[in-house]
Formats: C-alpha cells, structure tokens, sequence
C-alpha cells in the first residue's frame, strides 16, 4: 500500500519553475491589466496551465490525465456559478472564496479552459 501511495507522488522541478512563472503572469494580469480580453480570457487559460503546472510539480500522473482533469474541475466550477452557487451558500462576504469560485456564468470561460487544456497537452508541458 505504502509503495503506491509514493509511487504517486513526485517532484519534478521543472513544473515548479513554470507554475511559479505563470503565477506571476497572473499576478501581474490581476493587478496592472484591466481590459475586456486579457484580464479575463487569457487570465482564465492561464489559470488551467497555472493549475496543471502545479499538479505535474507533484503528482506522478500522466499528463493527459491531469489535464483533463483540471479542464473538467474548471468546468464544473464554470457551471457552479451558472446556479450562483456561493450566493446559495451564503459566501458572497468572504471576498476569496468569491473570487476563487466566481460568481457569473460565461460560455467564453470554457472556450479558455479548453484552449488552457489544449496548451498543457503540448510536448513542452506533456512530458
């Protein structure tokens, strides 16, 4: 049991190099950039390669797994906020969790999380 639990588990430096680099893409998106494109479109795709990026700097998972994944789990977060779900549980106070989980439904997010995938799936990221 012990062997498949750390066989799971890895670190491989190179996904940390590129997570804290798109960390601090999106830093700078989110404090310098307000527009109607970059802000919230290419902050959403590279909030996908953000994500994966930090699950590959530990996980021992292939890539297309992950990926999906990830592209599934920001999907299913996209079609939270369709029902408003942090109004329905009360948590539009607690600015992170609003922020985290956001609070309006776009078709054009999963176009992002989708092209965000289709990034990960390249041989730079997918090896």
């Amino acid at each position: 049991m012990t062997n498949n639990i750390t066989a799971l588990f890895c670190f491989k430096p190179k996904y940390g190099a590129l997570f804290l680099a798109f960390f601090a893409i999106e830093v700078y998106i989110a404090k310098y950039i307000s527009d109607a494109f970059i802000r919230p479109f290419v902050g959403d795709v590279l909030a996908i390669v953000l994500i994966y990026c930090f699950l590959k700097l530990f996980l021992n998972a292939s890539s297309a797994k992950i990926a999906l994944g990830v592209f599934i789990f920001a999907c299913f977060i996209e079609l939270l906020q369709a029902i408003h779900f942090v109004k329905l549980l009360g948590l539009e106070w607690c600015k992170p969790i609003a922020i985290a989980l956001g609070s309006t439904f776009d078709t054009k997010d999963i176009l992002a999380y989708a092209i965000g995938y289709s990034i990960c799936r390249l041989p730079p990221f997918s090896h």
